[in-house]
């Protein structure tokens, strides 16, 4: 079963970044995610929200974009980078499968 809601640490911890990046980055583009804030006042994302953070990071870290750039090529391209994102998600969970697979062979 998957988590309604993440938090800025779970979010930075997935994309593998510093939490001041997850937070730097919701304050400048506010419009694209939809964090909530619970009494204390943490952040709590949703499955979306992750998925447009990992877009993002694809986006800036992979392909060297701008983050001004990589957010306007995000709201006009959202399917193509999406999809592409999910691939590399796959390869990704295909690998530590293998490296699984080989670390147990004698």
């Amino acid at each position: 079963m998957e988590k309604l809601y993440y938090t800025i640490g779970e979010v930075a911890g997935i994309l593998g970044e510093q939490v001041s990046l997850v937070r730097f980055w919701n304050n400048s583009y506010p419009g694209l995610f939809s964090a909530k804030r619970n009494a204390k006042g943490n952040r709590f994302y949703v499955k979306e929200d992750v998925e447009t953070f990992k877009q993002l990071h694809y986006l800036v870290k992979e392909k060297g974009m701008k983050l001004d750039g990589a957010v306007k090529v995000l709201k006009e391209e959202k399917a193509e980078v999406k999809a592409k994102v999910k691939v590399l998600d796959s390869l990704r969970s295909l690998r530590e499968r293998i490296v699984e697979i080989r670390k147990s062979l004698p």
